[in-house]
C-alpha cells in the first residue's frame, strides 16, 4: 500500500476512535475584556500559566490540528485550540501560536489532560509535569493550578448570596437593593478582617441590583464587575441567582 494513503487511512481512523468534538467545546471562554486582555498577551509557546481566571496552554503550529481533552470530563471531549497571531510594524503576520483558555473554577486544584495532535494522542511536549494515571494506566500532563483567591461576591450554595466590600477597616457599611426596595438601613455588614465586610443573604431565583452604603455615599461592589443603571438612572451592582 502506499504510504502516503496509509498514513491518511490512519489519521483519517483516529479521528473517527477520539472523543466528540462539539461546537460548545471550541468556545474557550466568555468573550469579555478579561479574555481579550489575555489573548493579546499570548506572544510565544511556553509550559502553562495562569492568567487571572484562566490556564493558558500553548502550542506550536506544526500540526493541523491540536486539541486538548481533561480527565474531570473523563476525556469525552476534544477542545481544539484556536490560532493567535501577532504581526509586525507592518501588520504582516510575524508569529502564530495555538492556544487554548480554560477557566478555572475556585474549587479546581490540579489539571490532568492530554493533548491531541493531527488525530493522536499525546503529551504536552511543554509541561514536564507529568503523573502516572492509575485508573487509566496511562501518562498525562498536570498542572498545579491552587491559588490564592481574593475575596469576592459570589453565590453560595442553596441561593447564598455572599456580599463583600472591600475597603477601610472601622466603617459601618450597609447594603442595599432591590431585594430591599433600596432600603439600605435594613442590613449592616460585619467586618470580618480588617477592611474586609460580609453580609450573608438568601435570596430567590432572580437578577437583583444593589449598592454598598457608608454615611451619605453609595458604591458600587468593586469585586462583582456587573454593573447596571438604576430606574432612576445611578450606577449600580448587579447579580443573578439561578
Amino acid at each position: 500500500m502506499d504510504k502516503k494513503l496509509f498514513r491518511t487511512l490512519v489519521f483519517v481512523f483516529s479521528l473517527f476512535t477520539l472523543p466528540v468534538l462539539t461546537a460548545a467545546a471550541a468556545e474557550t471562554a466568555e468573550p469579555d475584556s478579561e479574555y481579550t486582555d489575555l489573548v493579546t498577551s499570548i506572544t510565544q509557546v511556553t509550559a502553562p500559566y495562569i492568567k487571572g481566571d484562566y490556564l493558558i496552554f500553548t502550542a506550536k503550529p506544526d500540526s493541523r490540528f491540536v486539541g486538548i481533552a481533561f480527565d474531570f470530563e473523563e476525556f469525552n471531549k476534544v477542545h481544539p485550540y484556536m490560532k493567535h497571531n501577532t504581526y509586525d510594524e507592518n501588520g504582516e503576520v510575524e508569529k502564530s501560536i495555538f492556544f487554548y483558555a480554560l477557566k478555572l473554577s475556585k474549587n479546581m486544584q490540579e489539571i490532568r489532560y492530554r493533548i491531541v495532535a493531527d488525530g493522536l494522542w499525546t503529551l504536552d511536549s511543554t509541561n514536564s509535569d507529568k503523573i502516572y494515571d492509575d485508573r487509566t494506566g496511562i501518562q498525562l500532563s498536570r498542572c498545579d493550578v491552587r491559588r490564592e483567591i481574593p475575596p469576592a461576591t459570589e453565590v453560595l450554595p442553596n441561593r447564598v448570596v455572599r456580599f463583600v466590600y472591600k475597603g477601610e477597616s472601622g466603617r459601618q457599611i450597609r447594603l442595599g437593593g432591590t431585594f430591599t426596595n433600596w432600603d439600605s438601613w435594613i442590613y449592616e455588614m460585619k467586618e470580618v478582617q480588617p477592611g474586609l465586610y460580609q453580609f450573608d443573604l438568601s435570596l430567590p431565583p432572580g437578577t437583583y441590583q444593589y449598592s454598598y452604603y457608608t454615611g451619605v455615599n453609595v458604591l458600587v461592589d468593586t469585586t462583582n464587575p456587573e454593573r447596571c443603571y438604576t430606574k432612576d438612572g445611578k450606577i449600580a451592582s448587579q447579580l443573578t441567582v439561578n
